[in-house]
């Protein structure tokens, strides 16, 4: 699978945004008050949350992002806008007197949840003229539309929002809360968890009821498709008159879940606004929140931890990653049984020495990182004059080769520092080299890898090429 362009699309977003609040720090004893621990908090972190969220993600995806929510008028209110503002998402909130910007305060120690309090009152009962007007003004320039529905009150009417979104032609995805679905009517698309779900249409005791139960909603409501999400069963896609579409869980393991449903309408919502058939974003989207799930408290999913998951062989830019993209990229590679080859080199011009060395490199595992030192170091090592093409455009070429999966950056004098934080299974290196000279082989070694010296082909050097060219141009001048 290939990631699609999500960098040309906008989505308006539109629900119940709110303040996550962490409180973080040890605990070492028992309160003699009362038989609760005693946590000693050292760190304080506040994190967009609810839609707020949706739309972090959606930007974290390189989309561009229009948010409008009700707040309070408070510093609450002016933390989430500046947090929101960094990530490059325009905001549109209605400040409303005498309510507080919901805010949840999670006490955390060790990884674990201790405690949350919830500082909310519903705006159910507030003026929406505000809200509905703004997101008549924002719908022209987006390609589609969330609702994110947390039943706090900012999206008592979602009608309102979804036939002025019908009327425009714009598609509308909406994560529903609530016992009454009627109010979503004529949404595009709608993905209620399954507990969610029952509560509208009754319990639901078996496959086939989930898919009756959920085809005749679908039917009921007018709705394009219906996105059951089903914890560590997956997800299923209805869409009616058509068979259902089942995606199995994909997470190894389950930290913590918070907001992995905003993960989820979110990718769902830009793949499908990027122009990806309705499956397809379904499986990038179950994807992600594979992905997410592995992380502590709300989070985000990045393209590149997305393409890793996709299976892809590189980052999406052709395989130039940076440190931290190949270190997911790495440990992604190894939970599938991969063997990993590393080696480093100027590779200034590349020439067919260089192409039969790396490609009998690749041959020694299944992915091949290339680290390439960066121009400073070149002209350290080679002198001035040195390197020829600058690091992107070398770069660029041995990410072209076949045998090359991964290529890498580095700017110290040898690549030591990060081959011993990648550790591959094999470390190669080219010429006539003793294997405890080679830098970095230690560490291979050590963590059960091993090291492998590869001739290069006779005659064929980027300095033996320097010197033919000057030569040949002193000839023709003389």
């Amino acid at each position: 699978m290939t990631l699609p362009d999500f960098s040309q699309i906008r989505i308006l977003v539109a629900g119940d945004v709110m303040l996550d609040r962490y409180w973080t720090g040890a605990t070492a004893r028992v309160s003699p008050e009362a038989p609760v621990p005693v946590v000693n908090i050292n760190d304080i972190e506040d994190r967009p949350g609810g839609a707020a969220n949706v739309a972090i993600n959606l930007a974290s995806l390189g989309a561009s992002v229009s948010l409008l929510g009700l707040v309070g008028q408070d510093d609450n209110a002016n933390i989430l806008q500046t947090r929101l503002t960094g990530y490059g998402i325009e905001c549109f909130f209605t400040p409303c007197e005498q309510f507080d910007t919901i805010t949840k305060l999670r006490v955390m120690s060790r990884n674990q949840q201790l405690l949350r309090m919830d500082f909310e009152k519903s705006f159910a009962s507030v003026d929406k003229s505000a809200l509905v007007e703004a997101f008549a003004a924002q719908l022209d320039s987006c390609d589609l539309v969330i609702l994110s529905d947390y039943a706090k009150g900012t999206l008592s009417d979602p009608q309102a929002l979804i036939q002025l979104a019908i009327a425009k032609g714009k598609p509308v995805v909406v994560d529903p809360k609530g016992s009454d679905f009627s109010k979503y009517r004529q949404a595009t698309l709608i993905t209620p968890n399954l507990a969610e779900l029952s509560a509208v249409v009754g319990e639901v005791d078996s496959e086939t009821q989930l898919v009756e139960k959920s085809g005749a909603l679908c039917e009921s409501l007018s709705l394009d498709a219906l996105l059951v999400t089903r914890s560590e069963q997956g997800m299923t896609l209805f869409q009616p008159q058509q068979p259902e579409f089942h995606l199995p869980a994909k997470a190894k393991e389950v930290y913590d879940v918070t907001g992995a449903g905003d993960t989820v309408i979110s990718t769902l919502a830009a793949c499908m606004a990027a122009g990806e058939t309705l499956q397809q974003s379904c499986v990038l989207a179950n994807l992600a929140a594979s992905i997410v799930v592995g992380k502590l408290g709300t989070s985000t999913v990045s393209t590149t931890e997305l393409a890793v998951a996709a299976g892809q062989q590189s980052h999406p830019d052709g395989g130039v990653m940076s440190e931290e993209q190949l270190v997911l990229a790495i440990e992604a590679a190894k939970r599938r049984g991969e063997r990993i080859v590393m080696t480093n080199g100027c590779f200034d011009i590349l020439h067919a020495g260089h192409v039969s060395y790396l490609d009998a490199a690749g041959r020694l595992g299944d992915r091949l990182i290339v680290a390439v030192n960066t121009d400073a170091s070149v002209q350290a090592l080679k002198g001035p004059g040195r390197p020829v093409n600058n690091v992107q455009r070398r770069m660029a070429v041995l990410a072209g080769l076949s045998a090359v999966d991964w290529v890498v950056p580095f700017s110290e004098d040898t690549p030591e520092r990060l081959i011993s934080r990648l550790l591959p299974d094999v470390l190669v290196k080219g010429g006539d080299y003793k294997v405890e000279e080679i830098a970095g082989g230690k560490a291979v070694m050590d963590n059960g890898g091993s090291v492998e010296v590869l001739h290069f082909e006779e005659g064929v050097s980027t300095t033996g090429i320097i010197d033919t060219i000057v030569k040949r141009q002193s000839f023709q001048q003389q």
